[in-house]
């Protein structure tokens, strides 16, 4: 037996629907749907609880971790690419999240590309990041903004304050998935 097939098995069923109905609250009260196709949700549910105790972290299910948080931030569940795939195919691409049309029975979910770079290019892209942020740790304001500004990348959200949130309040995403702004 391998190390996932250990993982998956000590998840429960009664942990699995715990968790997804937890989830399906939280995501309709943020605008978001779940997949309908129940059995196919719980299946990425699974997946996903799967992945936190790989990993300690709610990894993609659909897409190979590497095994470090700041690596995989953009596939933590929900993914950065979540919205770009709802808007454009009705779905994200592991199909956890599905567009408004999808619920009315307007649009079929169809297979969505991916949408995540190349390894090389996630590097490429922390590293001007991590320049980006460092500079703008430096800048002076001009004083019209008495606060920095964060924003989710995840969502978009954005505030005003000392510290980004705890957990963004639209999304859920947690603290480390936010990025200075302004």
């Amino acid at each position: 037996m391998k190390e996932g097939e250990a993982a998956e098995e000590s998840i429960t069923e009664e942990e699995v629907d715990k968790v997804y109905r937890r989830l399906n609250a939280q995501v309709e009260k943020s605008g978001y749907h779940l997949n309908p196709d129940v059995e196919f949700t719980k299946d990425l549910v699974r997946g996903l609880l799967a992945n936190e105790q790989r990993y300690g972290y709610w990894s993609c299910p659909c897409r190979l971790s590497a095994n470090n948080l700041e690596e995989d931030l953009d596939i933590v569940c929900p993914c950065y690419y979540r919205d770009p795939d709802l808007n454009e195919y009705g779905a994200c691409y592991c199909a956890l999240y599905v567009s408004d049309d999808v619920i009315r029975g307007e649009r079929e979910v169809e297979s969505i590309p991916e949408r995540r770079p190349p390894r090389e290019e996630r590097e490429a892209a922390r590293a001007e990041e991590k320049k980006r942020a460092e500079m703008m740790e430096t800048m002076e304001f001009s004083g019209e903004l008495s606060k920095p500004v964060w924003r989710c990348k995840v969502c978009g959200y954005l505030c005003a304050m000392d510290e980004p949130p705890g957990v963004c309040p639209i999304c859920k995403a947690k603290k480390e998935r936010f990025e200075r702004f302004m």
